[in-house]
């Protein structure tokens, strides 16, 4: 084999290393160009989690806050029950006053009645007096009456 045909080969032999090295080279580019998709993948992957997990905390937030409302509504139909509560007894109260009221009002009626009972009583008391003392004059009338009648009968006598 000549030197040039070896210097030939060689050269092939190294053409063929370096077609090998390129290869690879580009293979090894492949993987790390898949490699860097597959990172990015990933980091799509944990931005889709982290925004769903923020949606999630929105909604937890939403819930509570409605929950919250929930509560208040509860409170203040709680402060409406208390405050209806004692608008009932108030009213409760208020009847109570009326009746009391009605019950002054029959007593006063009462006292009415007796007082002009009372008047009536007197009333009739006074007639009879009247009665009384008309009787009385009458009966007095008719004594000096006897009385002028013995008298003339007595002038008759004489």
């Amino acid at each position: 084999m000549s030197s040039h045909a070896k210097e030939r080969g060689k050269e092939g032999d190294q053409e063929m290393e370096r077609e090998r090295n390129s290869k690879r080279e580009r293979e090894r580019e492949r993987e790390r160009e898949r490699e860097r998709e597959r990172e990015r993948e990933r980091e799509r992957e944990r931005e889709r989690e982290e925004r769903e997990r923020e949606r999630e905390r929105g909604r937890e937030r939403e819930r509570e806050r409605e929950r919250e409302r929930e509560r208040e509504r509860e409170r203040e139909r709680e402060r409406e029950g208390v405050k209806e509560s004692e608008r009932e007894q108030e009213r409760g109260r208020e009847r109570e006053r009326e009746r009391e009221r009605e019950r002054e009002r029959e007593r006063e009626r009462e006292r009415e009645r007796v007082r002009e009972r009372e008047r009536k009583r007197e009333r009739v008391r006074e007639r009879g007096g009247e009665r009384e003392r008309e009787r009385g004059r009458r009966e007095r009338e008719r004594e000096r009456e006897r009385e002028r009648e013995r008298e003339r009968e007595r002038e008759g006598k004489r």
